[in-house]
């Protein structure tokens, strides 16, 4: 789980590099804190998963849907956050950030484990 966190980064780095190239600064800045929104809330969820299973066998399936619940509840505030805060939000940017670290995951079967 934790290997998907670190791809959703990498992705989130190259979508940053392709809006800065695309859509400048404000582009990259948005597309990186849009990937940001991502990644975080994946990285708590797995270290919580983590942590529950080192506890003593697997994590139930109640807290795997509360922890998914809480995930997608905090994505959906902080692009909201990001959308009331930051001023010079680029669509375009932000777009290319959500979708590429969203997607990671279906790169996530090129890595060998």
């Amino acid at each position: 789980m934790f290997k998907m966190v670190l791809l959703q980064f990498g992705a989130t780095l190259v979508a940053t590099a392709i809006s800065a190239v695309f859509f400048g600064v404000h582009g990259a800045i948005s597309a990186g804190l849009a990937g940001l929104v991502c990644v975080v809330p994946n990285a708590l969820f797995a270290l919580r998963l983590g942590l529950s299973a080192a506890k003593g066998g697997s994590p139930s399936a109640a807290v795997f849907l509360v922890g998914e619940f809480i995930k997608i509840a905090t994505i959906v505030g902080l692009l909201v956050s990001i959308w009331a805060l930051y001023d010079d939000l680029h669509w375009g940017g932000l777009f290319v950030g959500l979708i590429l670290a969203l997607k990671a995951n279906l790169f996530a079967f090129l890595v060998k484990t």
